[in-house]
């Protein structure tokens, strides 16, 4: 059922790539200074690399994932050239610098200083903005201290994180908290009785000491029976000196201390069992002082055209772009003209649908790495080295051109860019394609192909032949066996949105970026009884987390060398008593060197195995412990053929992560690799609802077909499977299709298309509608 007419603009045909790229600007040397030259690349899994990569131009690196793209991107180029750069800093400036050490290559010839523009998320600090993270919010300050009336002071008066203008009751958060108090403690219970249920404040520890014992209250009575005035005491009472034996001591109250000592401290840094009390105890309301807008009321009150910096700062972008368009003031022509050229930015890449008061940590992988862009498009700079990680993710195929577009604006600048990527709309306007692989892991690490496009799809390679690959539209799709009903979701941009969600079936979620897909799916469905959540979030875990430990893989791998060696497990685990003493089970040895950085060396103890030498000579059908952990998923699943153990890797291979390292840093992993991580776990269920959030991020043009039958085997298992997805491959595979749209942000919202991807097709006028007839047209 297509509802998009009345509503959709008129959307143009789709040009072809090849088009777009047009030919590569003359700018590089006849002479090998044209070339980055890199000889014996060993990162990683590199197996002594050796190429050269033309210089201004747009080079993309194309393979299966785990073949050593990012090795030989990152790894190597990229981070060489970031130490280099570092190194002609004193040491006290390289003090506060991230430690580079030096990769494992031969040679790199003729490096340019590299920007590397990635996927990672901009911190969890709540003071940082979309306006902050671009400068946009500081151009509106300027703009208001010289023209806004009221005057109310120099541009610091309009930052909401410095005193002169924050709101004094949030702080500049825009927040404030609420504690529930029954979180806080057990009203039946008394003193002694453990009443407070507060993490760090169980009987007998210093804090409830100087509570119980402050001979403000009777310990023994229940909280449940305190009068007014001692209640208040208990919860409020502000810092007040009392005698605790023979030692002078300070009360706060519970609420108060709790406040001082947890909600002061950023979420992210707590301890886990903290960060988990304060999610339950605490929530987060919007500042009733200042509406939300973190500014006091002199910063409110100044305005410019009717609108305050508030205002301007909550307006989606690309509104607020046509508001700066409309203020002239001759004396004020270059700050305008910037303001307007980083809006103007920010709408092109794709991002017109956010706000400058949007706060940073909210924003996908994707959409921090095209922000991190903007900062680069305007810059004078030429000649640099711009490193892009897949920076199509969460792009729909309407944005990808844009995204194409730009990439090709800093080619064209002079500049060398480098993209790591397997869309193949990105790899067709490539001047230069180097293809890894041929496999991943083990298997990768080597060159496959270097050349032009036309070359590639030639070649025999994977890539080339999965270049111009196209998924099929299903001849008959799978029949709903019920309705999971969404009614009035109103979640950010969606406006009173009703829809049904078939059960038994795939179905793909589309529209553009910011049409309001994950405020719908994840809005309406998330917490609904037997629907699990698999998305790209971080894992919480430290660095001694690993796949083996998170799937409970670590578990039947300890009890078989256990049984095989008659020893007790807690051996064979390098946080428990196998852990080599020198580095504690890590296998890396922290130094600090005082003006210099933290420098991580490969502990002497072990060799950086991580456990004890007596651990290391129990052996499992001639392998180690750390042998065993060392495998990939596909080598371990050869190894541990029965039991949990291999029901566990059968289902790590099932998604696509059979290159994946057992004993690999949780915190190395990408946002798709880490999704599929979280899948694997949940597989065993059936009559489940999965909501996955683009699980082809990261994907090789191969891996997508392997996803697709995953895909089936979970629906054809009884369950049901809503995919948030923009990639045309998981369209025409699915059973039913849910577009958003017609635009994104506040033109957003709505669906515009429901129904099977072949009426889509046939009857469509959305932008997905365009993109997925073209797909489908040259299959």
């Amino acid at each position: 059922m297509d509802v998009s007419e009345s509503q959709s603009p008129s959307v143009p045909s789709v040009p072809h790539y090849h088009d777009l790229r047009g030919p590569a600007p003359d700018h590089t040397a006849a002479d090998s200074h044209g070339l980055i030259r890199v000889r014996g690349a060993r990162e990683n899994n590199l197996t002594g690399v050796s190429l050269d990569i033309p210089k201004r131009r747009l080079t993309v690196f194309t393979g299966v994932s785990g073949s050593g793209k990012s090795s030989l991107v990152f790894d190597t180029i990229a981070a060489e050239s970031q130490r280099l750069i570092n190194e002609t800093y004193t040491a006290f400036v390289q003090y506060f610098m991230q430690t580079l050490g030096r990769p494992d290559v031969d040679s790199l010839r003729n490096l340019s200083a590299a920007i590397i523009v990635d996927q990672e998320r901009m911190g969890a600090n709540s003071r940082s903005t979309v306006g902050t993270a671009t400068d946009a919010h500081t151009l509106l300050r300027i703009l208001y201290s010289r023209i806004g009336t009221p005057y109310v002071g120099p541009p610091l008066a309009f930052s909401f994180n410095t005193a002169e203008g924050m709101c004094p009751t949030c702080e500049g958060l825009g927040r404030t908290s609420e504690i529930d108090i029954d979180q806080l403690v057990d009203r039946d219970k008394s003193l002694n009785e453990g009443a407070i249920t507060v993490p760090g404040f169980g009987v007998d520890t210093w804090y409830w000491q100087v509570m119980a014992l402050s001979g403000l209250f009777d310990p023994d009575t229940k909280l449940k029976d305190y009068p007014p005035d001692q209640w208040e005491d208990f919860l409020h009472k502000p810092a007040t000196k009392v005698k605790v034996g023979k030692n002078n001591l300070t009360y706060e109250g519970l609420v108060t201390k709790v406040r001082r000592l947890y909600l002061a401290k950023d979420r992210e840094s707590m301890q886990p069992q903290v960060r988990a009390f304060a999610d339950r105890a605490v929530a987060l309301t919007r500042c009733a002082a200042c509406d939300g807008t973190r500014l006091n009321e002199a910063a409110r009150s100044s305005l410019i055209d009717g609108r305050s910096i508030a205002q301007c700062s909550a307006l989606q972008i690309s509104d607020l772009a046509e508001f700066i368009r409309t203020i002239r003031h001759g004396s004020l022509g270059p700050i305008l003209e910037t303001l307007r050229a980083t809006l103007d930015s920010l709408v092109e890449i794709g991002l017109g649908y956010l706000s400058l008061d949007r706060e940073s940590a909210t924003l996908s992988g994707g959409e921090a790495q095209r922000v991190r862009m903007v900062r680069h498009l305007g810059s004078s700079l030429t000649d640099v080295t711009y490193v892009f990680d897949e920076p199509t993710v969460g792009l729909h195929p309407h944005d990808i051109q844009r995204m194409n577009g730009l990439l090709l604006q800093l080619r064209d600048k002079g500049n060398t860019v480098l993209v790591v990527e397997h869309k193949p709309e990105t790899i067709r306007i490539a001047d230069h394609v180097v293809d890894l692989g041929p496999g991943a892991g083990t298997a990768g690490g080597r060159i496959c192909y270097a050349g032009d496009v036309a070359g590639l799809r030639a070649s025999d390679t994977l890539t080339g032949r999965c270049l111009d690959h196209r998924v099929r539209l299903r001849e008959k799709v799978r029949q709903p066996a019920g309705q999971l009903p969404i009614r009035g979701a109103r979640r950010h941009n969606l406006r009173d949105v009703s829809v049904d969600v078939p059960l038994g079936v795939l179905t793909v979620v589309t529209g553009v970026a910011g049409s309001g897909k994950s405020s719908l799916i994840h809005g309406s469905l998330s917490g609904r009884d037997g629907v699990i959540v698999a998305d790209q979030s971080a894992i919480r875990g430290s660095r001694r987390s690993n796949p083996a430990t998170y799937t409970g893989l670590l578990d039947p791998i300890r009890a078989a060398f256990a049984k095989a060696n008659g020893v007790g497990p807690g051996l064979f685990s390098a946080n428990s008593e196998g852990a080599c003493p020198v580095c504690k089970g890590i296998g890396l040895i922290y130094t600090d060197l005082a003006m210099m950085a933290e420098v991580a060396s490969v502990c002497e103890g072990c060799e950086g195995k991580r456990f004890r030498p007596e651990v290391l000579s129990y052996r499992l059908r001639g392998r180690n412990i750390s042998e065993v952990l060392g495998m990939s998923v596909a080598g371990a699943r050869e190894f541990l053929t029965t039991g949990r153990a291999r029901v566990i890797l059968d289902r790590l291979a099932a998604v696509g992560l059979g290159y994946l390292g057992l004993g690999q840093p949780l915190t190395t992993l990408s946002g798709g690799e880490r999704q599929r991580l979280k899948l694997a776990i949940h597989m065993a269920r059936n009559g489940t609802t999965y909501v996955l959030d683009e699980p082809t991020t990261g994907l090789h043009l191969a891996d997508v077909d392997q996803l697709l039958a995953l895909l089936d085997r979970l629906v054809d298992s009884g369950n049901t499977v809503v995919v948030i997805e923009h990639h045309q491959a998981v369209m025409a595979h699915a059973d039913w299709i849910i577009d958003l749209g017609p635009g994104a942000g506040h033109d957003g919202g709505q669906v515009v298309f429901t129904g099977t991807p072949a009426e889509l097709v046939d009857t469509g006028t959305s932008l997905t509608a365009v993109h997925l007839r073209d797909y489908v047209s040259r299959t």
